[in-house]
């Protein structure tokens, strides 16, 4: 992996690159929130052995980037970063974008503006529709509780290993982060569907941090003709990090390849 740096709409961005001189493809990463694109280094083993250059970007505020930990204030800002970190690689391959989570939503958005520079969109586990953690809102103080990092994935490791990183935000999501979504799920719910794109939509159906159902009422929205998805019995938030990883990158791999027929 080599680590450089972009500039953002709010400070440098630190961003990795999994070169491969036999590219047939360029996969973009937009990691969720509190992480960082240092927890994908199997998710880009696996798309480099498919045929990927691999590129992402750490999200303002997140892992080596700059910016207050934590914060999340536009998506448009941040679907501007993801542009800024794609467009530094100069390849004519064909994109396709992989967001997870908060991710999801970043590249969902990503999707209705700049569709036309992508070949293929997947989703993994996206916050759309109607998310059940913006029912913290209501409250007068929002506790300041990080997410269980036993909800992650079946494989226990994962969350040991999460909440041992020093890069994860630890902090509970703030208010200022909650209704940044709030409104960057109804920008995305009123922005139209995704035509003819091809996508790939995956989720675990014990998802306790991004409920299926949640998400369902936003894909339902955006859905176009090239919509697929693809639901984990048992899999909890993290399904690239999942028991059944190989499955997962393997249904990622099989879809990217029927897209971009290659």
């Amino acid at each position: 992996m080599i680590e450089s740096n972009v500039t953002g709409h709010a400070g440098e961005l630190a961003v990795h690159t999994w070169p491969n001189l036999e590219a047939r493809w360029l996969a973009v990463l937009v990691h969720g929130y509190g992480e960082h694109l240092g927890r994908y280094e199997h998710v880009a083993a696996a798309l480099g052995a498919a045929g990927a250059l691999v590129v992402g970007g750490d999200l303002v505020g997140h892992g080596g980037s700059e910016g207050r930990r934590g914060a999340v204030a536009d998506i448009d800002g941040l679907v501007a970063d993801v542009h800024a970190v794609t467009r530094s690689i100069a390849t004519p391959l064909p994109t396709v974008l992989v967001g997870h989570s908060v991710g999801g939503l970043v590249a969902a958005r990503y999707a209705q503006v700049h569709g036309h520079e992508l070949a293929a969109l997947v989703l993994s586990a996206p916050v759309l529709g109607a998310w059940q953690g913006l029912d913290l809102l209501a409250l007068e103080e929002i506790p300041d509780a990080p997410i269980d990092p036993g909800l992650l994935s079946r494989d226990a490791e994962v969350g040991t290993a999460y909440a041992a990183d020093p890069l994860v935000w630890h902090g509970g999501i703030g208010r200022e982060a909650l209704e940044a979504l709030e409104r960057a799920l109804e920008l995305v719910g009123d922005g139209g569907t995704l035509g003819e794109l091809p996508t790939l939509w995956l989720h675990g159906d014990d998802d306790q941090v991004v409920p299926l159902a949640d998400t369902r009422a936003g894909t339902d929205r955006i859905r176009g003709m090239g919509f697929r998805e693809r639901v984990y019995a048992g899999a909890r938030h993290e399904v690239f990090n999942e028991v059944n990883r190989d499955e997962v990158l393997g249904d990622v791999v099989g879809f990217v390849r029927e897209a971009l027929k290659l």
